[in-house]
């Protein structure tokens, strides 16, 4: 995630409805402890890597097989702060 978080998700997640508002992702997500001011460019860069697994059969041709897919993708992450004072 860029600040040295490594988040594993298994599965799609829970897709997001505006009913959930702000709230965290229940299953699969990752919150910034700190703004990234102190980072090149005042960004967070980290990997998403996405994996699947695809099992296929053929059974008129009596084949089949597995097979894995990895993607990986760099991002940035622009995380600002925000204080509330009363």
């Amino acid at each position: 995630m860029g600040d040295g978080t490594t988040v594993t998700c298994h599965g799609p997640g829970t897709p997001y409805s505006a009913d959930r508002g702000k709230s965290p992702s229940p299953d699969c997500g990752h919150r910034y402890e700190r703004s990234a001011a102190d980072q090149p460019d005042g960004r967070y860069k980290g990997t998403a890597t996405a994996t699947w697994t695809v099992t296929w059969t053929a059974p008129a041709l009596n084949d089949g097989g597995e097979f894995t897919e990895t993607r990986q993708t760099a991002f940035t992450a622009a995380v600002g702060e925000v204080q509330v004072l009363n």
